[in-house]
């Protein structure tokens, strides 16, 4: 005698299906596509671009929008979208017109159907030749489910220093064997702070003691005259706390330590005095040191000072 296969009981399925409803995000039609998938890409599109420097935005990919799929049922459940790549990406050329290799520092916007900005990617195209172009791409990265759709992308800013004082890629380390860098600084009131650090990335002891050395340059790479480099903050503002006087400092190496610029970008009107504007600063980390060329852009209005903080040993 043959037996029935055993029926699930009405009421169970029912409330599996309410159980069902009840999690998740409703949604019509059929779920989306799953954080992490990979994103369809489409072939290039030439873009127009001016470019700033000798670097401009040659051509953008966007990733081809999935169709719909067919809804089998009213209603479906699917998870919330999570941050996924956005799959945009601009190819970019540098050209170096000039006489020296230099390194440059891109920042690329992509930029909605208005005009905003959307994100913005920076990139380090390292040692490029004189007369020569260097081409690469880059990528809009992890964009949030409810960002505009990307349809542009322009070079935003440029910075250029000559590729022997530049400074190191923080994966290598520099037959110097020390890294300086200049960080992304801080703003309130007026008052600006740009940290300079310092790390000993070679195999023996380095020792510093007092202020960096510094040259500040213009967009051309020649001195900016007229500013008085201070010793010390305290003549700028008491904001960015005392002034600790230069000590000896020695790092091991793997240690690091701080140093500070501080300044004032105030401007005050009929005083007879120009804006002065500082993209690029030479820094030494002593007398005899090699040097490393750092862009903190000093807008330094019509003050005229320069506050710099000595060497510190860096906590931790």
């Amino acid at each position: 005698m043959r037996r029935r296969p055993p029926l699930l009981p009405v009421m169970l399925l029912s409330s599996a299906v309410l159980v069902l409803a009840a999690c998740g995000t409703e949604r019509a039609g059929l779920g989306d596509v799953e954080a992490g998938a990979a994103v369809p890409s489409s072939r290039p599109t030439p873009v127009t671009d001016p470019g700033t420097d000798g670097v401009r935005v040659t051509s953008l990919t966007l990733p081809t929008e999935s169709p719909s799929p067919t809804p089998t049922r009213s209603y479906s459940v699917s998870a919330d979208r999570l941050p996924t790549d956005s799959g945009v990406s601009a190819a970019y050329e540098v050209t170096n017109p000039g006489s020296d290799t230099l390194t440059y520092t891109i920042v690329v916007t992509f930029t909605d159907a208005d005009g905003g900005a959307v994100s913005n990617r920076t990139v380090t195209v390292r040692d490029v030749a004189p007369g020569k172009t260097v081409r690469g791409t880059v990528g809009a990265g992890v964009l949030p489910p409810s960002t505009p759709r990307i349809t542009g992308a322009e070079v935003m800013k440029v910075t250029k220093v000559p590729s022997a004082e530049a400074p190191a890629d923080p994966a290598s380390c520099p037959a110097s064997g020390i890294r300086v860098t200049a960080d992304e600084g801080d703003a309130a009131m007026g008052l600006r702070v740009v940290g300079l650090h310092l790390t000993n990335c070679g195999t023996r002891p380095y020792e510093v003691e007092g202020y960096p050395l510094l040259e500040l340059l213009d967009s051309g790479h020649d001195p900016v005259d007229g500013i008085d480099i201070l010793d010390g903050s305290g003549e700028i503002t008491t904001g960015a706390g005392p002034d600790e006087p230069p000590r000896p400092v020695t790092l091991a190496p793997g240690e690091s330590a701080r140093a500070g610029l501080v300044w004032r970008n105030t401007t005050e009107a009929g005083d007879g005095m120009t804006p002065v504007n500082v993209p690029y600063v030479r820094v030494r980390a002593k007398p005899g040191a090699d040097p490393v060329t750092v862009t903190p852009d000093l807008d330094l209005g019509t003050t005229g000072r320069l506050g710099v903080r000595p060497w510190e040993k860096a906590a931790g």
